[in-house]
């Protein structure tokens, strides 16, 4: 997972923020493969408001209606919205004071939001997941097999909401195979066969009723119980601020004794008619809001600090700790972001701390409990190479990247690791670059055994195993030659979208950053990284090129079943997003017409839109063209996906 500093964030463009937002939530909702943490999506939606507040990507929801599957889809009876979020309690506080009376508070379940309707004789009618907000996916059959949902209820005709998760306790079985509880939940709920659904052992917390008045909020919560519902710990609480921040920090305190995870504090305007007030945006409901943690959260004490030189030459400041165990496992170091970051937070040595690991990434310091140490005393000479050392910004760096000994090894070792050649770890690498042997990544592929034998404690079977990694190693597939580069923002999802997008090493090379751009998922941010990135790798990568084979992927043929017609879409589509409507056009052979006109071939409606006949401008001025003649033919989103089909 990748971690996002404020710099990288503020010299967004909007453009670019919208980019980025757009392709996490994906990852996020759809793919169930995110790339940054919860708290790093938040700090771009939340400088997207400051520079762009109307932007609309700020209301979008993100669907988990997975696209090109054909699924049923139910619609919501009233959209099933996302949560507005803060991470202080001033912004707490804020949210609080614009309605009368006290809060509800309960943990907030890193799950899958899902809808049951009961029939009029209280037994399940149906279910479906969120999925974009107005309508979701049909999993009526899969939540029978959930043993926290009731079959039938006392009370017939209602709707009940809440949230399908995973144990931890459950999840331990699972967790070589699968990132977080979270994805897993997610999946295993939408399961094909419904009875696989029930072998994950997945539970649910009820938190909404709809279709029935009530008074309170926390009324609900009653009744949920008394229909057999489990729900997280909801208590009525005083709307003042230090009872409130009291109330996140004991769920803070008791996360890690829980046997579900929480990501945050969920706080409800507890009188309804306040919440009938405040009503909705497109995005959230304004009566409620998360305050959310940033990761699994822990107390220790931090010791002392040392500095860690990267590839790039930036400093990194990496603190000592007491060991203390966040996610199941014993954390004794700790990121403190950078030289800026850790002059904000107030780092002192040695001070109490709490500690967070967010998606499994680095643990980092999120907040110094006290501030009773000596400040951290900043290197003036580079730890690795003895140059001076100069503040950029929030960044500490290394005046001699170039010649630097750390930068160098890191690397290195990112190259073997990319490229998957066993047996040269940090200690090896440091003695063949100490002797001359390796000064860069294709130097690996001149070593000889002779070279290795040179070394202290190398021994002739050993030195021989190694050069035959090395030698195995010489056929490399595309993705992984990309990655072994140590490109920013040149990872795992990247490099295999630019391989499926041009197939061969050099085509990649030529491209430029408005081609690259325009790439779904991939966006500005990573295109003018990669760009950049590969022009000044150019001399390695031709050096290399010279000892190895690049094993290439060819594009598939576009002479598709739609070759030479021309495409227009108008209105929401329901199986895909229009970005990724107008990929598969291109897949097939077919183009995307920049307007309708005589020479469309065809226009395609949205379902929505083309069963209830909402015709907009493009519908209308096609009718046009057809009653002069044009051969345009007006078509809905299902036929469009027959055609692909066939």
């Amino acid at each position: 997972m990748k971690y996002l500093d404020q710099k990288t964030i503020h010299s967004m463009s909007v453009k670019e923020l919208e980019s980025e937002i757009r392709k996490h939530n994906k990852l996020y909702f759809e793919i169930h493969e995110p790339e940054i943490s919860d708290y790093d999506f938040d700090q771009l939606v939340e400088r997207l408001k400051k520079v762009n507040p109307k932007s609309p990507v700020l209301h979008e929801i993100g669907s988990d209606i997975r696209k090109g599957i054909v699924v049923p889809k139910i619609t919501h009876t009233s959209l099933m919205l996302s949560l507005d979020k803060c991470y202080n309690v001033d912004d707490l506080m804020s949210w609080a004071n614009k309605f009368e009376g006290d809060v509800v508070s309960s943990p907030k379940i890193d799950g899958c939001a899902i809808e049951i309707r009961y029939d009029d004789e209280g037994k399940i009618h149906f279910a479906a997941t969120r999925g974009d907000g107005v309508k979701g996916e049909d999993v009526s059959a899969n939540v029978r097999f959930v043993p926290d949902i009731p079959k039938m209820i006392s009370i017939p005709n209602l709707e009940i909401r809440g949230e399908v998760y995973m144990p931890l306790s459950i999840f331990k079985k699972f967790e070589t195979e699968f990132a977080n509880p979270r994805n897993l939940a997610a999946g295993a709920i939408k399961q094909k066969q419904p009875s696989k659904t029930g072998s994950y052992q997945l539970s649910f917390f009820g938190y909404d009723i709809k279709n029935r008045k009530f008074k309170h909020e926390i009324d609900k919560i009653g009744l949920l119980q008394k229909l057999g519902f489990k729900t997280g710990e909801t208590r009525e609480i005083k709307k003042e601020k230090d009872k409130m921040q009291k109330e996140w920090d004991r769920f803070l305190e008791i996360r890690n004794k829980l046997d579900y995870e929480i990501d945050g504090v969920v706080f409800k305007a507890n009188l309804i008619h306040e919440q009938d007030r405040l009503g909705a945006s497109a995005h959230h409901p304004r009566w409620a809001i998360a305050y959310k943690f940033q990761g699994d959260s822990g107390t220790t004490t931090l010791q002392r600090v040392e500095w860690s030189v990267g590839r790039t030459g930036v400093i990194t400041p990496i603190g000592m700790v007491d060991p203390v165990e966040l996610s199941g496992a014993m954390v004794s170091r700790v990121s403190l972001h950078n030289y800026g970051m850790m002059k904000k937070i107030g780092v002192t040595v040695p001070s109490k701390v709490v500690l967070i690991r967010a998606g499994g990434v680095i643990p980092y310091l999120q907040k110094v409990l006290d501030q009773k140490g000596k400040p951290v005393e900043v290197p003036k000479k580079c730890p690795s190479c003895g140059c001076p050392t100069e503040i950029q910004e929030d960044f500490l760096r290394c005046t001699n990247v170039s010649g630097c000994r750390r930068p160098k090894l890191s690397e290195l070792e990112h190259f073997v690791k990319a490229i998957e050649i066993d047996g040269f770890g940090e200690v090896l690498i440091e003695k063949l670059y100490d002797n001359g042997f390796v000064e860069d990544s294709a130097d690996f592929y001149t070593l000889t055994k002779e070279n290795l034998l040179e070394l202290e404690r190398m021994g002739e079977i050993l030195a021989t195993k190694l050069i035959g990694n090395i030698q195995s190693r010489k056929e490399v597939p595309l993705h992984l030659f990309l990655q072994s580069l140590g490109i920013r923002e040149l990872a795992k999802h990247s490099s295999k979208i630019l391989v499926k997008e041009f197939g061969v090493l050099e085509k990649i090379l030529k491209a430029g950053e408005a081609e690259l751009s325009a790439i779904y998922t991939i966006g500005p941010v990573i295109a003018r990284e990669v760009v950049a990135g590969l022009k000044s790798k150019r001399p390695l990568i031709d050096k290399l090129l010279k000892q190895i084979k690049v094993e290439s992927q060819p594009r598939a043929s576009h002479k598709g079943v739609l070759q030479g017609k021309t495409f227009l879409f108008t209105g929401k589509l329901a199986a895909m997003e229009r970005g990724e409507a107008e990929k598969s056009v291109a897949e097939h052979g077919a183009e995307i017409a920049s307007g309708v006109s005589k020479d469309l071939d065809y226009l395609v409606i949205g379902s929505e839109g083309y069963k209830n006949r909402e015709k907009g401008n493009k519908w209308i001025k096609a009718e046009k063209v057809i009653n002069q003649g044009g051969k345009v033919k007006i078509i809905s989103e299902e036929e469009f996906f027959e055609m692909i089909n066939k």
